[in-house]
């Protein structure tokens, strides 16, 4: 009979965030987790094949974690909902800068990355009632704006910009509108055509 383990799976990943969040991606290795466990990497392995199947639950952990932030800022009714999605966004870059490079920062080279529109389709919808748009410029629109959007966040999470959330929430409204009426414009000299 197999030993009974110290730790959960879930422990395991814990563990592997806080080691993220202050080292990085880059120091979470195994002697790194075991350290933080308090243990030998022989536990780790017993609940993990590798350091990869580590790293992916650490993955998906995060991407858990920048949801509920998301879902939080849009439910809070702060901000309008689309608004709120970008602000959200640059709000996890700013609590929790490693993570939000983990999700949005690494090297993706040798993943199979496929767009999948279905995913963002309420935030078209948003876009399309908000502007009267068709569901191709509101993606348009929302690529334009999550490039300006993500552009903000990188720069707070890498601490090249500290702006207060007020201002960050000034900024997009005016990429917001600025964007917006340059649709607007486009649709109406495409309607006098």
């Amino acid at each position: 009979m197999p030993p009974k383990q110290k730790f959960s799976r879930q422990e395991v990943v814990a563990a592997a965030l806080d080691i993220i969040r202050r080292q990085g991606l880059s120091g979470l290795t195994a002697r790194a987790l075991a350290q933080e466990l308090g243990c030998s990497a022989k536990p780790v392995f017993g609940l993990f094949q590798n350091m990869k199947e580590v790293q992916r639950e650490a993955i998906a952990s995060a991407n858990t974690l920048y949801q509920a932030c998301l879902q939080e800022e849009m439910e809070s009714g702060r901000h309008p909902p689309y608004k709120a999605s970008g602000m959200g966004y640059i709000r996890f870059a700013r609590e929790e800068k490693e993570l939000f490079k983990l999700l949005f920062m690494r090297d993706r080279t040798q993943e199979d990355i496929q767009e999948n529109r279905q995913e963002i389709l309420p935030l078209l919808r948003l876009i399309q009632q908000n502007l009267g748009i068709d569901e191709d410029q509101a993606y348009l629109f929302h690529v334009e704006m999550w490039v300006f959007v993500h552009g903000m966040a990188t720069m707070v999470a890498t601490s090249y910009l500290d702006w207060d959330m007020d201002f960050v929430g000034q900024v997009l409204t005016d990429a917001y509108l600025g964007i917006g009426q340059r649709f607007l414009e486009k649709g109406a000299a495409n309607g006098r055509d």
